[in-house]
């Protein structure tokens, strides 16, 4: 279990003063379930994320994994225990087989076979097929790369999985998919996912608790289909609203 206690975390703007970028940020995100945390850009979402594996670290409060307070876990252990899946997929040069034995050759441990029970269990529950673990990585598609991606973590064996907006560059079969895959992972795994995410299509599929960030607030928190059929705070409403009406006019006329 991951638990943010009263977090907050300061930056100096453009004109050189301290801004706050996330203030009073409490919340638990369990094992087994997904927290998907949504809200407008430049509300806190990446800034919340980065604070759990350490990309950055909160100015006040404390932020813990199952009891024991971050600042204290040395961050190889930490990113070992905290898998994250980037909005980009980066694929390291050569095989889907090379990338997957990436995180056994950082930790000098012996290389996974093809045909070993890590390489095939973290090939099974990012869906991938076997068949592409000859395949030159950088060559396959967007949602591809993404299954390679989070496949790269999982062999890790993590505890928690962050995933940062990971289906913004997708088109909608594949992000519904991916959608899927996350969910059952996080069922299958016993893993606490947390997810950013402006796509509330996304957050319907996955959410087990919805939290919508504003301000670099918490303003309403819940669970998922509860809050996406019944919003509480107008700022909220207000944000549906606004999303689901982009989203049509997106969509093709005629």
């Amino acid at each position: 279990m991951v638990r943010f206690e009263n977090v907050g975390k300061v930056r100096r703007n453009a004109e050189g003063k301290d801004a706050a970028v996330l203030s009073g940020i409490s919340f638990e995100a369990r094992q087994g379930e997904a927290t998907v945390i949504v809200g407008p850009s430049g509300g806190g979402k990446s800034s919340l994320i980065r604070l759990i594996n350490r990309l950055d670290d909160p100015t006040e409060g404390r932020i813990l994994l199952d009891g024991e307070e971050l600042a204290g876990i040395d961050p190889l252990e930490l990113r070992r225990r905290i898998g994250m899946v980037q909005q980009k997929p980066f694929m390291f040069e050569g095989t889907v087989l090379h990338n997957l034995q990436r995180p056994f050759f950082y930790r000098n441990a012996p290389l996974p076979a093809p045909g070993s029970a890590e390489v095939s269990r973290a090939l099974e529950s990012s869906r991938l097929p076997a068949e592409l673990l000859d395949r030159d990585a950088r060559t396959l598609s967007g949602g591809e790369q993404q299954r390679v991606s989070l496949a790269r973590v999982l062999i890790g064996r993590p505890q928690v999985l962050l995933l940062d907006e990971p289906t913004s560059a997708l088109d909608r079969p594949t992000s519904d998919r991916l959608a899927e895959t996350f969910r059952d992972i996080c069922r299958s795994e016993r893993l606490a996912v947390v997810l950013v995410t402006h796509d509330l299509r996304l957050s319907e599929k996955v959410a087990d608790r919805l939290i919508y960030l504003e301000g670099g607030r918490i303003l309403e928190e819940g669970a998922g289909t509860a809050m996406l059929l019944q919003p509480r705070s107008e700022e909220f409403r207000r944000f549906l609203e606004g999303t689901e009406k982009g989203e049509e006019e997106e969509r093709p006329h005629g």
